[in-house]
This record gives structure tokens, sequence and C-alpha cells, in this order.
């Protein structure tokens, strides 16, 4: 299936499923390739036929802006390596839920929730210790009765039951067959709990990431949370994240004389202004927007540079993922604009930013340029 047929499928899916589905994001970069959003659940989606190909600096991009939207990224492929992602299995990328096609269909139009989780050495499943614990007590088995019939030990079970520790498919198949009860615990694509409270898999093989039943290692040492409402602790680090990757993203661009380009210039002094008025400005290397501007009141997608042909491209595709998004969206230009927005996105020129007094006068010119959105 090539990726374009993937993405396809990927919208249609989310449109079936009563998602607000944005265009595509076909201006590089990227860090996702779509936003929906149905009520208050937001997607951020990245499609790709091998999910190997998302590097941990788009992962983190995606989180950073996740956490700021109060939405969730979702990857969506084929395989990872060699390996074809299986049907109601979970993979993680960076810690970033990924899933297949027919996966990602299940839990939107069918309502199914996968049940298992893909890490380095096997399949396994999340057990529910509460469940197990009590009906292993009303069977009046001990901990060493019950291991002995599942091939596992003393201690394996009291982690089960204590701890949320995974267990293989075949140790949950068996521990439900004898103790006659449901163990398996669902995972939910938006909010995979089971996946982050539970590291540890029974009998787990070291330096072994493929076998007959294996899946590739997804694992990474980046600490994140992955939707819902971000601690505080979480933000700042991961604001720390952005201005690095902000720093990074200048030193790229400098010319062989050691300076910045002018360009770059140029669209730093624009957010710079923004960020005087009292947003707090989060750069971005691989949107569709320069940067996102935040402050208690607003969230503004914020494009920066000379106006252009591609500019106007660009502030169709910020509109669409704005009304996704429900923010605000903006294009800041350095020098003259020949048109006052494109869409929900307004145009601001330069001279005109810099005699703003503060966030509320940015506000209102955005909201009196935007096109009204068609009913």
């Amino acid at each position: 299936m090539s990726r374009d047929v993937l993405i396809d499928q990927t919208i249609e899916v989310l449109r079936h499923a009563g998602f607000l589905v944005s265009d595509r994001c076909d201006i590089r970069p990227r860090s996702f390739d779509i936003a929906a959003r149905r009520g208050d659940t937001l997607l951020l989606c990245k499609i790709l036929q091998n999910v190997d190909g998302l590097t941990e600096e788009t992962a983190n991009e995606m989180q950073l802006l996740a956490e700021i939207l109060g939405g969730t990224p979702l990857v969506i492929g084929e395989k990872a390596r060699d390996q074809p992602f299986e049907d109601s299995v979970i993979y993680m990328r960076y810690k970033i839920v990924a899933v297949n096609i027919q996966t990602f269909y299940d839990y939107f139009i069918e309502g199914v929730t996968p049940l298992v989780s893909a890490s380095p050495g096997g399949l396994y499943v999340a057990v529910n210790g509460s469940a197990l614990k009590e009906a292993r007590l009303e069977k009046n088995l001990s901990l060493g009765s019950l291991a002995g019939m599942v091939g596992v030990s003393r201690r394996t079970i009291s982690k089960y039951e204590d701890e949320g520790m995974n267990a293989s498919i075949e140790t949950v198949l068996m521990l439900e067959d004898f103790l006659r009860v449901e163990l398996a615990q669902p995972i939910d694509l938006l909010n995979p709990a089971v996946l982050t409270h539970s590291k540890k898999q029974d009998a787990e093989p070291q330096g072994q990431p493929f076998g007959k039943t294996g899946a590739p290692d997804f694992s990474s040492p980046v600490p994140s949370k992955i939707g819902g409402t971000a601690s505080a602790t979480t933000v700042a680090a991961s604001a720390t994240a952005a201005a690095a990757a902000a720093t990074a993203a200048a030193a790229a661009t400098m010319t062989a004389a050691g300076k910045e380009s002018p360009e770059t210039t140029a669209e730093n002094e624009l957010l710079s202004y923004v960020s005087t008025l009292g947003f707090d400005v989060k750069a971005t290397d691989h949107a569709p927007f320069k940067a996102i501007s935040k402050d208690k009141n607003s969230v503004i997608l914020t494009g920066a540079g000379k106006y252009s042909p591609a500019i106007i491209k660009r502030a169709h595709l910020m509109s669409s993922i704005s009304d996704v998004f429900q923010t605000e969206s903006v294009y800041l230009i350095d020098g003259n604009s020949k048109v006052k927005s494109v869409e929900s996105t307004a145009f601001i020129e330069k001279k005109e930013l810099v005699r703003m007094n503060g966030p509320e006068e940015l506000i209102e010119t955005i909201e009196e340029r935007k096109v009204p959105e068609k009913k």
C-alpha cells in the first residue's frame, strides 16, 4: 500500500467516525500529516509506511504541540523495519502510539479497544492485578500453586497482582482458562496508561528485538506525556526542548560567514515582537507554521516571512489546521502584504505589529481580518 493510499484511508476513517479533518499537510517540513477533532478529542496524525521514518526530533515536536493544544499524537503505519504491524496490537515509537490502519478503524469505527502491546521479544498483555488476585483467592490458590499451573515463578504472579507487570499472551490465556475470569486490560489509544504504567514484561529476552512473534524495539529514553493535561514539569521540560530545537535550527541556517541568514533573522525578529506583547512563543522546526504563540487566553498558529505565493499556500493550510485546533492563525509579513487575510489566517505587516501595545490588540486585529468561517 502506498503512503498516499494510507493517508486517504486514514482520512476516510476519521470522517466516517465524525471527526473534522484538516487539509493534508503537503508542505515540507511537516511534523504531522493530518489534524482531526471530534468534540474534545484532538488528534495529530503522522502516517508512514515504515514507522522507522519517524525521527525522535519530529516525535518530540508532535508531543509538544499535543501538550500545548490538549491533544494526542498518533502514528498510523504498516511496518517497522521488515516486520508488518499486526491487527489489534499497539506499538510505540518514541513514546507515541503507533497502529496499523485496521486497528485504527476498529478503534474509531467499531469501538474495539486493543488488548495487546508490542515490546522487545514479543507481544504482551496488561494484567488486571486486582482481578487476578481476587480470582486466585476465591479458588483458595496460593501464589506458588497458581504459578506452577502456568509455568512461571511465584514472584512473577506476585508482580502481576501488585505491580501490574505485563504478561505474555500465552500466560494470560492460561490464567484466564484456569481462573475463568477476564484478566486482559484494554489499551486506550488516546490514553495508553497501561503501557506507560507497566514497563516490565515477564520472561522478556534481552538483545532480541525480533522473534517469530517478536516486535521491533520502539522504546525511547525521552520522558514525555501523551495527550491529556500536561503537568507543569512536563510542559517546562518540553519548553526547554523546544528552545533547544529552535537554537539548533537557527544554527543550521547560518551562512558560511557564521551569521544567521537575513531571512531567518527577519523571521526571528517578527516572533520576538509577538513575545514582547506577552505571548509565550514556541518555535517549531517541522510544523507548517513557524511557531505557536500562547497567552492565558489565546493560542495562535504563527507564520513569518516575506510575502510570496508560497506563503499564500501555507496560509491556506494554516487556516484549515487552526479551524481543527480551534486556535487563531496569523502570518507576520516582513515588508508589504498584498492581502489582509487568507481564509481564517490574518496577515499583519511588521510596521503594524511594532505599533501594537498588548496581546489584546493582536487578537483583535486577527479577528477583524480573518474571513468568517462558512456555515
